[in-house]
């Protein structure tokens, strides 16, 4: 049956559904109940005992159970300090500061923290809407407006607004593109020479055509070369037959002739502006450009932007008060050019020592592809001296000036420091906050390249626009998000910022309101997704953002700690290329591993203590050197480097070094002397008694066995992986059944970890990010400074388990006949599946026992009651109406299959009875497995609400709330809005397959008993 309701100006989600179940807190200790459930169980396996009994009994409710004090008050209630946060989508200046004190005040909330101002239109553009940009482009009235509001209110609800540099990206300003301060390109001209044929004329014309808008020209040189032959797609130069033809004036004539025995190509370059506009422009008057990331010109032409548009008394005082970050996106200078900077030529004979001119055709490019290369190995040397200049030119003319602007307001500066070839792992080393994506990175090293930095300069932040997957507007699932930000923050990631939260409405933006990329995103479903109170998972999000905020603060606690350190020739960001042995064999069986570049080797915190390098930050035990997998697997070094790793190694440093650097050649071009110092230095490390030299990836491992380097965590080879943080003597560790790239499949983790902890007397304990709950876990066993706990994670999950020094833990067996021991107020309890005798053998070797009389079998509900909010467009693109349906069902099934939900979207709740045995109660508890759900989902037995649920495991761990016989059982189920978007926007959405909603099983009640152990 269906009743139509009155449309709802407001989100549907922000009003509460008549007759639901309330919210109850419950106790930390009676957390314990619903740990298996919550996170996976996490307890130990049958071992020899290691300890003695400590004090009977469990920890009081709320104590800190020996984690370091505001970590533990912390955790419990996180608020918004460590939040995630979303890229706030805005359409232009076209907001209205009401609208943006409501959206700042949701997302407070729902219990997200940080909001970026990022004003993206693709999906405007796309409709060509007429936009009045002197009043509402980026920095107009209206937008400024709209800041002042957003910073108010952030100020208010303790929500930090962070604002990109200037609209969409890259960093642009109201120049043209043939301002000093525009981005530029070095275009090539050629003409092909038959042998002996004869050039005369002016410079050749350039390959490509100027971008609109980009008149002036420089010519900066003409040459001519003797061509060797031809590869499979370039034309390869003969080292050495340069011809210099540049003319003393543009128009001169030049006259060549090729060799009689050879063809020849003669080769103008032209320096002009790019022309390139920041994404989905034009986004204010007069037109935006991308501006010279490469020169002082540039970053002050960003300054001037701010100082002229955005900065006054009043926004200056906000911006101090509630501002966090300037933002600045990934580095996406496009051109069909070379990238270039009009004192490169300078820049690079003072910075690398030789006159680039000769060696141009090597770095000149063509839809990003090198059409020329040279007959001798030169040609790579040279693109690597050319890349190195741009990423130092990179850092000293854009990042630290706007890095210092951004400090002048009280703020600091976050950036995607990757998009060319920059070493971002320096970078990341120098920012505020280096900022990663889940949607451009290939696997999980490409975020610990970032994290090493960050990590060795001793940043906290590393942040990632996470979440984002392309044609997967308002489809994708909790299921899909969480597992991948559960899988980067295991590489260092520790700040999610949502890809995103749009405003609500634009002109031409159809229900559900405007999105940056959907719909119409070059006619085919946008990036998602819009979240937000127009999406039904809204109603669950504060459950989300909780689990967000209590692992982004563990993981943003104390310093992290790794195994070992691969010396890497380029600190390149977003290429898939991962560390030689580690990856594929080491990190599956508990291996840690991080990244170091020469750039960041003068660090002072790049030094040796007790044989650990960087003991103030990630504490490496040892550093293994690979060839360069990104330059023909050359063993390549800078002199400077290697003379710093020598020193390093003399200092202590244990050192893994595959093939034979006693031949290694500096990186780059090498000058005078150079490789007789690069090889001088490696030949002595390797010499050293704390070196070891393997000659293939294979030998890794046991070089480190000889060398006395263990690893911290040991488990068998599986999907799980860790994250270490040391933190006021307490080790956390944050485990993840983790995906290394999106395209893997994961499968259930079951296993037996060792953990490792500075302090040798130290107790494991769980916590809960889902609930906040902390307790003893009650069922390990220790070996010297490790324990041992046993780990089961569903794909994607992840678990926290900390190390904390010894207090008044209770008693904790290291085996049982069980399946799991609890601390209770009384002493320890076990977990049985099935009647009978149980024991314990506690770490003193005592034997505690316990008898269970009965386990209830399996209890299957008959039937449900189904009642769906079936949210629809309203009277205006951003109003919803909200039309209710009831359904009996003897048979779950997917809204797909029920008639009249098939095209559903929107919130379901689920009713049962579960009838329990008249004489339940006593040792009688049980878990509620749901099987299959879609989306989020929220639980209650008997009118109390559960603790927020872990959307990657559906057994929720019901504990004693079960009573004697009937039982109600709510189970509230949220979905995207894709189906009715099939139906609502066909042209766009229909090409999609309908989403399975709802709960879908099969549903089990699921008895088992807790027994007192004596």
């Amino acid at each position: 049956m269906s009743t139509p309701s009155h449309p709802t100006p407001a989100q549907p989600s922000d009003r509460p559904a008549a007759g639901r179940p309330g919210l109850t807190r419950r106790s930390l200790l009676g957390a314990a109940a619903v740990t298996a459930g919550a996170v996976g169980a996490v307890g130990a396996v049958s071992g020899p005992a290691a300890a003695t009994d400590a004090s009977a009994g469990a920890a009081p409710a709320g104590a800190s159970l020996g984690l370091p004090g505001s970590l533990a008050r912390q955790f419990r209630a996180p608020g918004l300090a460590t939040a995630a946060g979303f890229r706030w989508w805005w359409p232009h200046g076209l907001v209205d500061a009401d609208e943006i004190s409501r959206e700042v005040s949701r997302v407070a909330a729902a219990g997200f923290g940080v909001l970026e101002i990022a004003d993206v239109t693709h999906s405007l553009n796309a409709r060509d809407v007429d936009v009045d940009l002197d009043q509402h482009g980026w920095g107009g009235p209206t937008w400024k407006a709209g800041l002042v509001a957003a910073l108010t209110a952030g100020a208010r609800h303790g929500v930090r607004i962070d604002v990109t540099v200037g609209p969409s990206w890259p960093a642009s300003a109201p120049i043209t593109p043939d301002d000093e301060a525009a981005c530029t390109e070095l275009a090539h001209g050629q003409v092909l020479l038959a042998p002996g044929e004869t050039f005369t004329g002016t410079a050749p014309d350039p390959e490509v055509e100027p971008a609109s808008g980009a008149q002036a020209r420089e010519l900066v040189a003409v040459q001519a070369f003797t061509i060797a032959g031809y590869g499979r797609r370039d034309t390869i130069l003969l080292d050495g037959s340069l011809v210099d033809l540049t003319p003393s004036e543009e128009n001169d004539e030049i006259t060549f002739t090729a060799p009689a025995d050879a063809e020849a190509v003669v080769l103008s370059y032209w320096r002009r502006g790019s022309g390139q506009e920041p994404e989905a422009g034009p986004h204010g008057s007069p037109v935006f450009h991308v501006v010279d990331h490469f020169s002082t010109a540039g970053s002050d032409a960003v300054k001037a932007l701010w100082r002229d548009r955005v900065l006054d008394a009043e926004t200056t005082r906000l911006l101090r008060k509630a501002g966090g970050y300037l933002f600045e996106d990934s580095l996406e200078i496009e051109t069909d050019a070379t990238v270039w900077t009009p004192r490169m030529l300078t820049e690079f004979a003072d910075r690398i020592g030789y006159d680039l001119l000769p060696w141009l055709p090597a770095v000149v490019e063509l839809d990003e592809k090198y059409p020329f290369s040279f007959d001798t190995d030169v040609t790579g040397a040279v693109r690597d001296d050319f890349n190195s200049v741009i990423s130092d030119l990179y850092r000293d003319h854009h990042l630290l000036p706007l890095q210092a602007f951004a400090r002048t307001l009280g703020m600091g500066l976050r950036v995607q420091p990757y998009g060319l070839e920059t070493d971002a792992l320096e970078h990341s080393a120098l920012l505020d906050v280096p900022e990663t994506e889940s949607l451009g990175f290939k696997n999980l090293d490409d975020y610990r390249m970032q994290a090493s930095g960050r990590d060795l300069a001793g940043g906290t932040i590393l942040s990632c626009e996470a979440a984002c997957y392309n044609g997967a507007a308002y489809s994708t699932t909790w299921d899909r998000a969480l597992t991948t930000i559960n899988s980067i923050m295991v590489a260092g990631v520790n700040q999610s910022v949502l890809h995103g939260f749009a405003y609500a409405s634009a002109p031409g933006a159809t229900w559900p309101g405007f999105a940056a990329f959907s719909p119409y995103y070059n006619g085919a479903i946008g990036y998602g997704e819009a979240w937000g109170p127009r999406t039904p998972q809204w109603q669950h999000m504060p459950d989300v953002a909780g689990y967000l905020s209590r692992t982004q603060l563990v993981l943003q606690s104390g310093v992290s700690r790794h195994d070992v350190v691969f010396f890497r020739q380029k600190g390149y960001a977003s290429t898939g290329i991962g560390a030689t042995w580690a990856t594929n064999d080491g990190v599956p069986i508990g291996w840690s591993h991080s990244f170091i570049t020469d750039n960041v080797l003068d660090r002072p915190e790049v030094r040796v203590e007790d044989g650990r390098l960087a003991p103030d930050g990630p504490a490496w035990k040892a550093m293994i050197m690979t060839p360069d997998f990104f330059r023909g697997g050359g063993l390549l070094v800078e002199p400077d480097a290697a003379e710093r790793l020598l020193a390093l190694g003399r200092a202590g440093l244990r050192v893994v070094m595959l093939g034979d650097w006693t031949q290694a050649q500096p990186e780059g071009v090498p000058q005078a002397g150079e490789t007789a110092r690069v090889r001088t230095a490696m030949t002595g490390l390797a010499g050293l008694a704390t070196t070891r030299v393997v000659a293939a990836a294979a030998d890794i491992p046991g070089a480190l066995a000889d060398l006395g380097v263990e690893r911290d965590v040991v488990h068998e080879s599986s999907t799980l992986m860790h994250l270490r943080r040391h933190v006021d003597g307490a080790d956390l560790y944050y485990l993840a059944n983790a995906k290394h790239a999106e395209n893997r499949r994961l499968q259930v983790v079951d296993a037996d970890v060792w953990l490792t902890s500075d302090d040798a007397a130290a107790v494991p304990v769980l916590l809960d990010p889902w609930s906040g709950a902390t307790s003893p876990i009650s069922l390990w066993e220790r070996d010297g400074g490790r324990v041992r706990v046993h780990v089961t994670l569903q794909p994607g999950q992840s678990a926290v388990v900390a190390l904390v020094p010894a207090r008044a833990q209770g008693a904790h067996a290291v085996s049982t006949t069980g399946s799991d021991v609890r601390s209770r107020p009384a002493g320890l309890s076990a977990v049985v599946e099935e009647a009978g005798p149980v024991t314990a053998v506690l770490a003193s070797g005592r034997t505690v026992r316990g008898v269970v009389d009965r386990v209830v079998a399996p209890l299957t509900p008959a039937s449900w009651r189904l009642e769906v909010e079936d949210w629809q467009p309203g009277a205006t693109a951003s109003e919803t109406t909200v039309t209710t349906h009831e359904v009996s069902l003897d048979a779950l099934a997917p809204w797909t299959g029920i008639a009249g939900l098939e095209d559903v979207s929107g919130i379901g709740r689920y009713t049962t009875t579960v009838t329990t045995p008249e004489d339940w109660g006593g040792t009688d508890r049980a878990r509620l497995d749901l099987g299959a759900v879609t989306d989020t989902f929220r639980v209650w037995v008997n009118g109390e609400q559960l603790p927020a649920c872990d959307r990657l495991d559906t057994v929720v761990d019901l504990g004693g709330r079960l009573r004697a016989g009937d039982n109600e059982v709510v189970v509230e189920v949220t979905t995207t809005l894709f189906n009715r978007l099939r139906t609502v926007t066909p042209e766009v959405y229909g090409v999609g397959t309908r989403q399975d909603y709802g709960l879908l099983g099969p549903v089990s009640v699921v008895p088992y008993a807790e027994v007192a152990l004596r």
